[in-house]
């Protein structure tokens, strides 16, 4: 998998069910027909004046081969308010252990904003 750094075998034999497979499908062909639902390559930066407002934390892995480092840079440059997190060893899903505990560790924050 492309996702992972560290292989997961257990992740792995889960694409071989063909239920998850179908619904991973689905879900991917379904986000890049739309083209990840924004009009333009750059349409996150370009409107960022109407989230602005919003706490934002950026968790990206080192080694992410599907959404590039670059992008996540690019925006926490041009939303200095936000907060980047570079997890050294993980690629780019979100059950990778370094990027679960992150995310795991910025909502429990987030949920005690006011």
């Amino acid at each position: 998998s492309t996702s992972f750094l560290i292989q997961d075998q257990e992740v792995i034999g889960s694409f071989g069910d063909p239920e998850f497979a179908t619904a991973f499908a689905r879900i991917e062909c379904h986000y890049f027909a739309h083209k990840a639902f924004f009009s333009t390559d750059n349409w996150l930066i370009e409107n960022l004046e109407k989230i602005r407002h919003i706490p934002c934390e950026i968790v990206q892995g080192r080694y992410d081969i599907v959404c590039p480092m670059m992008s996540a840079w690019e925006l926490s440059r041009a939303w200095p308010e936000s907060r980047l997190h570079i997890i050294p060893d993980a690629g780019h899903s979100a059950m990778e252990q370094g990027i679960r505990s992150k995310l795991i560790e910025i909502v429990e924050r987030m949920a005690n904003l006011k």
